[in-house]
């Protein structure tokens, strides 16, 4: 092993990490809570509204992410729809996995008990209190394991920008392979891959934790 190479190659590969790091976080933040309220949106009585989440819903898990990435930024300056590289993948990213964030929540709420809804009628509590003292806790504690499966998908989707040439952690992996003719870069950039997605684990197995007190 080179460890002269590796340490030329390093600043490259760490400056890529920072970028899917952005990207992570930045549609994680945005998506969770676009994907609950979408969520409650799916199971409202006024039907209009409850068709059109359910369309956006089985657009965006119908189709590939690398698709909408293309279409969004390619795609939408034919009707006069611009977007810079990175607002393009932000809103990509974040779209589709609210799409996926809100099913996963939909689902969690379909697994509360109607008497919890009628027990928060007698205490008085609003709608909104219901919601976030009563139910909420109880459809993150259910939904965690399906929620983790997207984060550590997120996390390699992120990957998918190269298509649009922003330097993520692959691309300047690629660059530096396709360039000295070796391995090794993709080597390490698996390895910052397999090390993010320990971390997320190890989080996401203490927020389980957190919430077994729910039991």
């Amino acid at each position: 092993m080179n460890w002269q190479y590796i340490s030329s190659i390093l600043p490259a590969l760490l400056a890529g990490t920072q970028t899917t790091l952005v990207i992570f976080f930045t549609t994680l933040v945005l998506s969770v809570p676009l994907g609950i309220v979408v969520s409650v949106g799916l199971r409202s009585h006024f039907k209009p509204l409850a068709w059109i989440l359910k369309g956006y819903v089985w657009l965006m898990r119908g189709t590939p992410l690398l698709l909408q990435l293309i279409f969004i930024f390619y795609g939408l300056p034919v009707i006069q729809i611009y977007f810079d590289r990175m607002s393009a993948v932000f809103l990509a990213f974040v779209l589709n996995y609210a799409a996926y964030f809100a099913e996963i929540f939909r689902g969690g709420l379909q697994g509360i008990d109607q008497g919890q809804y009628d027990a928060a009628k007698v205490l008085k509590l609003s709608s909104w209190q219901t919601f976030r003292l009563i139910i909420l806790p109880q459809v993150v504690k259910s939904v965690i394991p399906a929620v983790g499966n997207e984060v550590i998908n997120l996390v390699k989707d992120s990957s998918l920008v190269y298509v649009l040439g922003i330097g993520d952690l692959l691309r300047a992996g690629n660059i530096a392979s396709a360039r000295d003719v070796t391995l090794v870069p993709l080597v390490l950039v698996g390895v910052v891959y397999l090390l993010l997605t320990a971390l997320l684990t190890w989080g996401l197995h203490s927020l389980e934790k957190h919430y077994a007190y729910y039991r």
